[in-house]
Order: C-alpha cells, then structure tokens, then sequence
C-alpha cells in the first residue's frame, strides 16, 4: 500500500510506539486520526492537521466518536491501528478481577469496537487494512504476564479469524508482536511488577521508533504477522519444537534464578 494521502486511525497515540505511529505514518504523507485519554499530548504528537479524539477507549461513546470525526473530516479510514494497550504483572491465581476485567475491556474488547466501527466503511470502499498491535506475550506465554499474555493470544486469534471474514471485502488484517520496547509500559501497568531479570534484559530492547517502522513497513507491504525484532521468530520456533525447555527456561527467569 502507498500511503500517501491516505487516512490512519491510531489509538493509544499519546505516546510510546502509538505517537512513533503517528510520526512515522506522517513521514509517508499520511493523514491522521488520534485518539489516547491526554489531549495535551494529542495535540503535541497530532499537530495541527491531525483529527483529535481525547477519551477512555473502553467508553463505546469515545470509540464512536473517534470513528465519526475521522469520517467527517477526511471521509473515509484506509488503516486502523489498534495500539492501545495496559498490562498486569499478577499471577493469574491472584489476580484481582477488576484489574483483569479492565485490561480485556482495552487490549481486546476497545479493538474489536474499533475494528466493528470501521468495517462498514472499509467494506463501502473495498479496501482498508486493520493492524492490531499483539505482543511476543500473544505468541509464547509468559508467566510474569499470564493474563497479558492472554488477552494477545485471543487478539491475534481474533485478527486470524476476521482476516478469513473480511478478505473478499477487501480488507487486510496485519498482526504486530513487538518483543521489550523503550517505552512507559512497564510504569503504567494495572498492577504488580516485572522479575529482576526482566529487568535486566532491557539492554535487548528495541526503540518505539524501530517498532513503528515496523508497523509501516508490514502495512506497506501486506504483511501478515509482524515480530519484531526479528529474534522473536527465534523464541517462537523454540516454544514450538522444545516447550518443555522453553517452559523451564520461562520459569527461571520468572523465579529469579540463573540459568
């Protein structure tokens, strides 16, 4: 896809890898929808040309607001960039239900809103394409982040499925699962706290501007699943091929202890 001129509706671009989004669909002559909870940061990522949408994105009111204004400023949406996201570092036997409650009502429920608001309009055009942002945690379980990890999996479940629905209406469906990335995440979660040993793997992070080329590249290109960094493929194959090692390997890092 040449995304000049075309519309990019991005949640969760405040900041991290959603206002990366933003600047870096901007760069390719983009147009841009905005949407996160502060609109003082909007304003400073969005800019003056960008439409703004300031609210909670569990609130079905702001998801239609959001999807209404981007129609009415710029009459149609081309790409749908569910990014917002919280996470919870709670072991799932423990975890408070509200907290589990409200991290499935953003990282799945806000996506598939957002994606039901702008189907009809991409369907009416014959074209669009829809990239939720997943996670290395909605490919392989991580036990730090059992119910994060959760509520990927059943968003890339969910982005298989309306992929096969929506084909022949020619939308395109594009599943991102950045790995550890430089950004607030870890500050702003629900509850709870990563391992020591997380934390000190931060040294193999990937910055929000690398994620969100990334992003770009996998719309531009029809990308089915992106993973990145590209390591992630590696972590994959090894759930796949030795889970049993992959799970112990898991489990130290999870207890603190050394491999």
């Amino acid at each position: 896809m040449q995304l000049r001129d075309k519309v990019v509706l991005i949640t969760g671009a405040s900041e991290g890898i959603g206002a990366c989004c933003a600047d870096a669909f901007r760069g390719r002559g983009a147009r841009l929808s905005l949407t996160a909870r502060s609109l003082h940061k909007l304003e400073r990522v969005g800019g003056a040309e960008a439409v703004i949408t300031a609210g909670d994105l569990k609130d079905p009111e702001v998801r239609r607001r959001a999807v209404e204004s981007t129609l009415e400023r710029w009459g149609r949406i081309d790409v749908l960039i569910n990014n917002a996201g919280v996470g919870l570092y709670v072991p799932a036997w423990r975890a408070p239900e509200q907290d589990v409650r409200g991290m499935l009502e953003l990282n799945l429920f806000a996506a598939l809103g957002m994606t039901q608001l702008v189907v009809p309009a991409m369907k009416q055009q014959r074209a669009g394409v829809i990239v939720n942002v997943s996670s290395i945690a909605g490919l392989v379980t991580l036990p730090w982040f059992t119910l994060y990890s959760a509520s990927k999996f059943a968003l890339r479940s969910m982005t298989d499925g309306m992929r096969m629905e929506l084909r022949r209406d020619g939308i395109r469906f594009t599943t991102v699962c950045p790995g550890y990335v430089s950004t607030g995440f870890q500050q702003n979660v629900l509850a709870g706290r990563p391992p020591d040993k997380l934390w000190r793997m931060r040294r193999f992070a990937i910055t929000p501007e690398q994620c969100a080329h990334a992003v770009v590249r996998g719309v531009e290109r029809g990308k089915r699943t992106v993973v990145t960094p590209r390591m992630g493929w590696l972590l994959l194959a090894g759930r796949t091929l030795f889970p049993g090692l992959i799970d112990r390997a898991m489990e130290r890092i999870y207890h603190g202890l050394d491999m």
